[in-house]
């Protein structure tokens, strides 16, 4: 059979991401899937800083709601401040009314990427390929809570002890006690509790397990 040939779009103009001075004024989300040891689905929701690289936090859960998302940076957003703008895909999660309507009120701002261009979330991709390498398809987990632990684990040694070429050889903590310039210091303070957590109740209370820099 005659083969048919692929329509080639044409690709929409792609907006120049301005310089980044500082911690906070822009970071990358996304979504990540893998599955338990009784093959439940596991869902982690990334959160990574592209100046510094550091991650404030890592939600892992069984399923995460646009309400989930939004609890967890606000979580994030205690120690460390908000951010100015966040780069995500189109997924569901992120284009919900109520996220959209959360950023307004935070006076942040959604930068969403083109359908089909992973490329332009290259911060998220690169961080959920070490994610991937060093800590999902190195373990088998037992239940949510096993996943969280391990989590924190990873989360603690990737924000103060891994060497990153892009930050010079310095892990991101490392990077951002040279480079603070008056800005705020993640290694200043602890990660917030549960940073590789989910909400544990409905009260809003965290898994005592917790990760610090």
């Amino acid at each position: 059979m005659r083969r048919k040939k692929r329509k080639r779009l044409a690709a929409a103009d792609r907006a120049a991401q301005p310089d980044l001075t500082g911690p906070n004024q822009r970071r990358s989300m996304d979504f990540m899937s893998d599955a338990l040891r009784d093959g439940r689905s596991l869902r982690l929701q990334n959160v990574v800083d592209d100046w510094s690289r550091f991650c404030p936090i890592i939600e892992v859960d069984l399923s995460l709601s646009a309400q989930r998302v939004i609890r967890a940076l606000e979580r994030a957003g205690e120690p460390y401040g908000l951010a100015l703008s966040i780069v995500t895909d189109n997924c569901t999660e992120f284009t919900s009314r109520a996220l959209d309507d959360w950023a307004h009120q935070r006076g942040i701002e959604p930068n969403l990427i083109r359908p089909g261009k992973p490329i332009e979330n290259a911060y998220a991709e690169s961080f959920n390929g070490r994610v991937r390498e060093e800590y999902l398809n190195q373990h088998l987990f037992d239940g949510p809570q096993h996943a969280r632990e391990l989590c924190d684990a990873w989360h603690e040694e990737y924000n103060t002890i891994r060497p990153h070429t892009s930050l010079g050889g310095l892990a991101p903590s490392e990077f951002l006690a040279h480079h603070s310039g008056g800005h705020a210091r993640p290694s200043d303070a602890a990660l917030p509790e549960g940073a590789c957590s989910s909400t544990a109740s409905s009260t809003g209370t965290h898994p005592s397990t917790k990760a610090r820099v």
